[in-house]
């Protein structure tokens, strides 16, 4: 008799023998689909493990996206012209980086430039924008990449927010902004890989300081575009740094980078840390618990994103396989799915659109990693 933790378990898992819960109590039969009231129960009973001589049945779309993982099927389609401005507006950033680094650059016209440049894009093309900030690959990572996916993010938050115009391009200014203290520390700090001394830990929390004065005293920007840089490490529940701020005694454009800025970091390469999937990464950010984040911010970004973030590759009940392709706003569970491989395991010939909020016999089991597919990950 096999023994399954009962956090291993997802919905729409079945096994070719039945599952027990202990003795002979049976939790699903054979062949049958285990459920989220099923999985709800036992934790409800506090049952960490079950049971069963079985083996979980792989269906055919899954063995089929096997097959498939490494195929660019698994890629969303990316016009050029939305690759060209975010990759021009990363090489832009770049640049301007290294002046403030080399303490050249005191004038921010090419700065609002990029940021007037991707909020008239994210009006038209927010799905596209987000789609290349979870495929990180395409570009080498380092700060300017960051800044600019935090760009992206927080200006998307802010739109669900309802921000006025001039209110937005401040919030976006200060999030591509927000770390450039950060090119003031040595660089050695910021690549090692093992624990950070007490030493090299000071230096680095000295960066929101820093990155304050190089916006206000150099650069000329209002207070509450520089106090992004000051206070984007503060945390709702008075823990952060530099300065203990708690609740809304942290500037609103603050506590918004504060969450678009972690979100970034799940999601993308670092020497640190492999890259999570969206999914993963915002289930992590919605467990805060009002530690880090301003829940109210957190309702817009999940209004914003969805809970299965654009780009998302998910398993649906009837075990076909898609991708994320639209969210609603009002039904964060239930995006459009563009599908690739259906429930007998063909793969989908040009495009065919599944709304999961008008076809409510479908639903969303588990987000998927394409590079885990056939490894038993999820």
């Amino acid at each position: 008799m096999k023994t399954i933790k009962v956090s291993n378990l997802h919905p729409g898992m079945k096994f070719d023998q039945p599952v027990f819960i202990e003795g002979d109590n049976v939790l699903v039969p054979a062949g049958v689909v285990i459920k989220d009231k099923d999985i709800e129960r036992l934790s409800r009973w506090d049952i960490e493990e079950v049971f069963t001589e079985g083996s979980e049945i792989v269906e055919a779309a899954a063995e089929a996206a096997a097959k498939f993982k490494d195929s660019p099927a698994w890629l969303p389609p990316r016009e050029e012209k939305y690759l060209k401005i975010y990759r021009s507006a990363v090489e832009k950033v770049d640049a301007i980086f290294q002046d403030i680094a080399d303490e050249t650059y005191l004038h921010h016209e090419p700065i609002d430039s990029v940021v007037k440049e991707m909020l008239d894009v994210l009006r038209q093309s927010k799905n596209e924008m987000i789609q290349l900030i979870l495929l990180g690959e395409w570009v080498e990572r380092r700060l300017s990449v960051s800044a600019v996916n935090c760009m992206i993010i927080s200006a998307v938050i802010g739109n669900t927010m309802k921000l006025a115009s001039h209110r937005l391009l401040q919030l976006a200014t200060g999030a591509l902004m927000h770390d450039v203290g950060m090119l003031k520390v040595e660089k050695g700090i910021l690549e090692k890989q093992g624990k950070l001394s007490g030493e090299e830990l000071t230096k680095i929390r000295t960066h929101p300081v820093i990155g304050y004065q190089s916006i206000s005293r150099d650069m000329k920007y209002p207070e509450d575009i520089a106090l992004v840089a000051l206070q984007h490490h503060e945390h709702w529940d008075g823990r952060g740094y530099p300065r203990s701020l708690k609740g809304e005694d942290i500037t609103l454009f603050a506590r918004v980078v504060t969450v678009a800025d972690a979100y970034e970091a799940m999601v993308s390469e670092r020497p640190y840390r492999n890259s999570m999937i969206g999914y993963s990464a915002m289930k992590n950010v919605l467990s805060d618990n009002g530690r880090h984040f301003d829940p109210r911010v957190l309702k817009a970004f999940l209004e914003s994103m969805g809970v299965f973030p654009i780009g998302s590759i998910v398993q649906l009940n009837n075990s076909s396989i898609g991708r994320v392709s639209e969210n609603h706003t009002e039904a964060p569970l239930r995006p459009k799915v563009e599908l690739l491989i259906d429930e007998f395991g063909t793969q989908i010939e040009g495009v065919e659109i599944l709304d999961l909020l008008s076809k409510k016999n479908l639903f969303i089991v588990r987000a998927i990693d394409p590079k885990m597919i056939g490894e038993g990950e999820e």
